[in-house]
C-alpha cells in the first residue's frame, strides 16, 4: 500500500512536469491535459505493453489518470504560484524517478527478465513518459541530450538486480535502487554532473569520407 501511493505521487509529480512542458510551448487545456498524462503514465504504458502485461496498470486503476488530469488542472490554474516553488518540485521529481525506476526494475524480475531487461525496464517506467512528452512538442527528449537523469534510473534498476539476486527481499532491493537512484539524481541536480556528449563533426560523414578519397587520388597523381 506504500509503495501504491508512492507510485501515485510520483505520477502526481511528473504529470506537473508534463503540464509546465505545456505552458512553454503555450498550448490550449486539452493540450496541456495530453501532456500532462503523457508524462505521468508514459513510461508505466510502455513497460507494461513490452511485458505483455496488458491491459497496462494505467488503465485498470483509473486513479492514474485523475491524478494526472488533477496536476494538469492545478498547472492550468495555479501555474505562477507552482513555478515559484520549482525546486521542491524537482526534488519531488528526483524521488518519483527513483520510484519508477524501482517499480519498473521490480516488475522485471518478477517476470524473470535478466540484468539488461530489469535496467531497461526500470529506465523505460522512469523516463518514457517524458519522452512521450518532448516528442509531441517536437523536440529531442530531454533523456538523451542533458541531465544525468535516465543514467540515474538505469543504475537503479542495476541495483535492484543485484540486491535481489543477493538474496535480499523485494522490499529491500526496493529500497536500495529508490535510494541510489534519488542520491545520483540530487547530486547531479547539484553539482551540474553530465555525461560526456559527442563532438560535432566539421561536416557530414559523406563528405569527410569524399575529402579523404580527394585526397588520396590528388596525392597519388603528384607521385
Amino acid at each position: 500500500m506504500i509503495i501504491y501511493c508512492m507510485d501515485i505521487l510520483a505520477t502526481f509529480v511528473f504529470a506537473l512536469s508534463g503540464a509546465f512542458r505545456a505552458v512553454k510551448h503555450e498550448l490550449d487545456l486539452l493540450g496541456l491535459l495530453v501532456l500532462a498524462t503523457a508524462t505521468g503514465i508514459g513510461g508505466g504504458v510502455i513497460r507494461d505493453v513490452v511485458c505483455g502485461d496488458t491491459p497496462p496498470m494505467a488503465f485498470k486503476d483509473e486513479t492514474y489518470l485523475l491524478v494526472c488530469l488533477l496536476a494538469g488542472f492545478l498547472v492550468f490554474l495555479l501555474a505562477p504560484l507552482i513555478a515559484r516553488r520549482w525546486d521542491v518540485v524537482m526534488i519531488a521529481d528526483a524521488i518519483g524517478l527513483g520510484l519508477f525506476s524501482a517499480i519498473g526494475a521490480q516488475k522485471a524480475m518478477s517476470l524473470g527478465l535478466g540484468p539488461l531487461g530489469v535496467m531497461f525496464s526500470g529506465a523505460v517506467t522512469a523516463t518514457g513518459g517524458g519522452i512521450i512528452r518532448d516528442i509531441l512538442v517536437r523536440r529531442i527528449p530531454d533523456v538523451i541530450q542533458e541531465d544525468f537523469y535516465a543514467s540515474a534510473a538505469i543504475a537503479g534498476g542495476a541495483v535492484f538486480y543485484l540486491a535481489a539476486r543477493c538474496g535480499l527481499s523485494d522490499l529491500r532491493a526496493f529500497t536500495f535502487s529508490l535510494v541510489v537512484t534519488v542520491c545520483l539524481r540530487l547530486i547531479a541536480m547539484y553539482k551540474g554532473m553530465r555525461l560526456p556528449k559527442v563532438s560535432r563533426l566539421p561536416a557530414s560523414p559523406s563528405t569527410l569520407t569524399r575529402n579523404r578519397k580527394r585526397r588520396g587520388t590528388d596525392s597519388g597523381g603528384q607521385r
